[in-house]
């Protein structure tokens, strides 16, 4: 499987040329795509999955390795290079997590698919609320606990080398933990986002702007520090979400810490 994935510009939706002529990931790095609503973001993350070669509106080209993918890469469902995780990830499939879990480590051909079972849940219950239990029925589990799943399965049991991910600060869940395993399994990372936090996160930064890419910003020192703030800001929040789901009341050294960001 390829290590490399690169997008060639094309142009704007003016028909201009994209500013950025060429964007090179390497496995194991985070790309934050921003911008503003009706920027482009969606359509270079579906340029991505859809391997495009100049036959999409953006005339935008896909590289794997530094080469043109052949047709049965492009088009085959079986085997997709890329997985793209949406913000709507509810099951309708009427199954048991575990069941559900071994049929896909089973199709990928895994020597112990019940040990791979146990390791997807285990990893999305690292940055889920309330945990997952193998017996649970996928449609019972909640919007946040689903996109766990699916991002530990795709980190484990996934063949698929590139993940796009739309909208994560919503999901309910550790994003940052979600974000880093992937990266730790090798996987090369494409979040569409908002949120100045995951913004930050990133390898680098990807600026959409009237449908083309605009630039290309490596995160700086002062960034660093900014995100260390936001870090500890988004923890305090965490916090008192927590302690407000479990029915507690808050206490004074919650509001001390307010106090301190």
């Amino acid at each position: 499987m390829f290590s490399r994935l690169t997008i060639m510009g094309g142009q704007d939706k003016d028909g201009r040329r994209e500013p950025v002529d060429e964007l090179v990931i390497e496995k194991g790095q985070i790309y934050a795509v921003v911008g503003f609503t009706g920027s482009g973001k969606s359509q270079l993350i579906r340029d991505i999955e859809e391997l495009a070669q100049c036959d999409t509106i953006s005339k935008r080209r896909i590289l794997l390795d530094g080469q043109e993918p052949d047709h049965r890469v492009r088009f085959n469902a079986e085997k997709k290079v890329v997985a793209h995780l949406s913000q709507n990830m509810n099951f309708v499939l009427d199954m048991q997590v575990g069941e559900f879990l071994m049929l896909h480590a089973e199709c990928r051909g895994f020597a112990n698919p019940q040990q791979k079972t146990s390791e997807v849940i285990a990893c999305a219950n690292n940055f889920a609320g309330e945990p997952i239990k193998p017996e649970y029925y996928l449609t019972s589990l909640s919007g946040g606990q689903s996109r766990s799943l699916m991002i530990a399965d795709v980190a484990i049991n996934s063949n698929s080398p590139v993940i796009l991910i739309d909208e994560l600060e919503n999901a309910g869940i550790d994003k940052l933990k979600a974000m880093k395993t992937l990266a730790e399994h090798g996987k090369i990372v494409l979040i569409v986002t908002h949120d100045p936090l995951l913004a930050l996160f990133g390898t680098k930064r990807i600026i959409m702007k009237n449908g083309a890419m605009q630039n290309i910003l490596e995160l700086t020192e002062q960034e660093k520090q900014v995100r260390q703030k936001l870090k500890k800001m988004s923890d305090v929040v965490f916090g008192i979400q927590d302690s407000l789901r479990r029915g507690l009341n808050l206490s004074h050294e919650t509001t001390d810490l307010l106090g301190g960001v």
